[in-house]
């Protein structure tokens, strides 16, 4: 069991060390009939822990298509063979099927619409315009009972703080007859006078079966402490939990901006499904001078013991600079095998390529090649502030004549990593 579940791991990163002579196909067929996902309202068959994983199958080819040398991109006037993404994984099958979970509010008076669709995986961060956010002028708390027994409620208000802060907020929900499954939403967006303004949204729920969701989401304008110039950020959370077997996954993703065309992306995600887990975290971070820095880490590891993984980096600035990676893999008696490789780039036509695995393979060379890389983000300042037109609409409460904000900034926060962290061993 242990060797097919080796051979099977290594065929899902493409990873054929020439010690391993299994046939993949074969065993990863077999892996796929016995292994179940959920779709949020009933267990079904998904595509296995290959799917899951498909981050990291996925990616080795996304890095195929970043380091071929005859595609180009968009970016600065440099040519560059990196997607907007640096990897895709797949699009959830945790859909909600949303008559079967709670039936859409129909009420007599005015109650909400039925929001009860879970988040779904690798969707990155909303714009704004998705979400319709369309907060109430007046307090308002009200509820209702349909005639299926389902309730719902809606509320609304605003709170006040000092510096000129204040919050306005509007609250949904509702919920089946027997409280199995039920939802809730809330919008809000927040002010004061320092001209910082936030949007945001959270959303959670649960069905019948037990599966359970959470997401929230924000966009913020504010004037960086240290530099003085306008700033945006989105970011978004998501998760989401089966309610019969050990199955759920985690995203954490973020996008910061600036006038002068930093840029900083990055996401976390987690997944698991019965006795195998994964792991994947990137990030990008441009500094608005030609300066580039990508990274990408990723792993899955199953209770038997088997571990792999794959992670890269590279740094770029004005055509110079340099890629390195590494492709791993532990059976479940701790035999590791892993091949390392690199690239130097002079900017001069000239490419310095090494790279060694534990299996005796090894190369050093410089050969004829240009370098193509992405010295500006796909979607930058101008795009972000263009879709934030509801978030730059938000008016602060009027100040009165002689009362001037207080702007003295706080503790600044802890930087983001953008290093990737060392995998598990």
């Amino acid at each position: 069991m242990s060797e097919m579940a080796a051979s099977s791991a290594v065929s899902l990163l493409d990873i054929k060390p020439r010690r391993f002579g299994v046939n993949h196909e074969l065993r990863l067929t077999k892996w796929k009939r016995k292994l179940l996902w959920f779709d949020g309202d009933q267990t079904r068959r998904f595509r296995c822990f290959a799917d899951m994983l498909a981050p990291i199958r996925r990616s080795e080819k996304s890095e195929e298509r970043r380091f071929d040398q005859k595609t180009s991109a968009h970016g600065a006037g440099i040519k560059t063979s990196s997607s907007a993404v640096p990897f895709a994984s797949p699009k959830s099958r945790f859909v909600s099927k949303q008559e079967k979970f709670y039936p859409r509010c129909t009420p007599r008076l005015t109650g909400p619409q039925s929001r009860d669709t879970p988040p779904k995986r690798d969707t990155g961060i909303a714009n704004e315009k998705d979400w319709g956010i369309d907060l109430l002028n007046e307090n308002v708390n009200e509820s209702g009972t349909n005639e299926d027994g389902s309730s719902w409620f809606r509320e609304s208000g605003h709170d006040l703080g000092d510096n000129g802060y204040r919050c306005r907020w509007t609250r949904m929900g509702g919920r089946s007859h027997d409280g199995s499954s039920e939802w809730t939403e809330t919008w809000w967006e927040k002010s004061d006078w320092t001209g910082y303004k936030e949007l945001g949204v959270e959303k959670s729920g649960k069905n019948a079966e037990g599966d359970t969701w959470w997401e929230t989401w924000q966009e913020v304008l504010h004037q960086d402490e240290w530099s003085n110039l306008a700033r945006i950020e989105r970011s978004a959370q998501k998760q989401a939990k089966s309610g019969t077997e050990n199955a759920g996954w985690y995203e954490k993703w973020w996008e910061k901006y600036d006038a002068k065309g930093w840029t900083e992306k990055g996401a976390h995600k987690y997944g698991r499904l019965n006795e195998q887990s994964w792991w994947e975290k990137w990030g990008e971070h441009y500094d608005g001078r030609g300066s580039v820095l990508k990274w990408t880490d990723k792993w899955a590891e199953t209770e038997l013991g088997t571990k792999w993984g794959d992670k890269w980096e590279e740094k770029f600035f004005s055509g110079i600079g340099s890629r390195q990676g590494e492709t791993w893999h532990v059976s479940p008696n701790s035999d590791r095998w892993s091949r390392t490789w690199g690239e130097e780039h002079f900017g001069n036509g000239k490419v310095h390529k090494y790279g060694k695995s534990t299996t005796g393979e090894s190369w050093d060379i410089v050969v004829d090649e240009e370098t193509y890389y992405e010295a500006e983000p796909h979607y930058g300042w101008a795009d972000v502030v263009g879709d934030s037109t509801q978030l730059l609409s938000i008016q602060p409460r009027e100040r009165p004549p002689g009362v001037y904000p207080n702007l003295e900034f706080g503790p600044s926060p802890p930087p983001e990593p953008d290093q990737p962290p060392d995998q598990p061993q």
